[in-house]
């Protein structure tokens, strides 16, 4: 079966995995990009922006393997747009016409609308379902490829909670938020699932890497 993965997903040192007040001209609220300037310095950053340039090293492979072999994504309200987006129906997602995915997207919201389609092979297709029925339609539509979690936190936090996730990737940022939306509330004991393993790069990033255990819930 396919797996489900999450892969470059910021935290701050205390956990949070966005800032306080989210908007359209601060879609991190207060924390601005601080918690992703080491992924956006990345060469396959660049790549995926048609640049050249980027640093390589341990960040750079982490950044890499966030394509390969996905066939769709499950992201939250909060990842596809600032609050109150569901009532401008011209809002198509952060990502421009063609947008970075180029696979099946399915956004979580509680008010759903028909699918957008896109340049480049995304499709964007809204449900109002809960974490294992909006998992069954990605699988349906990802024709036996992974799935990616695309955050934010809170639906992160969801699919953990309901046993759902096969693999995560969190970058540990060196930085204190004190507010915003934590990733780990509620998930106690979630190390006895999950091998885990860190890997400190010169940029001050710890990544950590979950993969769950055989047999485990």
């Amino acid at each position: 079966m396919s797996k489900v993965r999450i892969h470059n997903f910021a935290i701050s040192l205390d956990g949070f995995g966005t800032g306080e007040g989210l908007s359209l001209e601060a879609p991190f609220g207060h924390a601005g990009e601080r918690l992703h300037d080491w992924y956006v310095g990345t060469r396959t950053f660049h790549a995926m922006d048609g640049l050249e340039g980027g640093t390589l090293g341990a960040d750079d492979a982490f950044a890499s393997q966030h394509g390969q072999g996905i066939g769709a994504e499950i992201m939250g309200a909060g990842k596809f747009g600032p609050p109150g987006w569901q009532d401008d129906p011209d809002w198509k997602g952060w990502w421009g016409l063609n947008p970075v995915f180029h696979s099946p997207v399915f956004v979580l919201t509680h008010r759903p609308r028909p699918p957008i389609e896109m340049a480049g092979g995304t499709t964007f297709h809204f449900l109002d379902a809960a974490p294992a029925d909006a998992l069954a339609e990605a699988r349906k539509a990802a024709d036996g490829a992974d799935i990616r979690l695309g955050g934010g936190a809170t639906v992160i936090r969801e699919f953990l909670a309901e046993g759902l996730v096969d693999y995560m990737h969190v970058a540990q940022v060196p930085i204190l938020l004190g507010r915003g939306v934590r990733l780990w509330d509620g998930l106690e004991g979630l190390e006895s699932r999950y091998d885990i393993e860190p890997v400190s790069t010169p940029t001050g990033i710890t990544h950590l890497t979950f993969t769950r255990k055989t047999g485990a819930a």
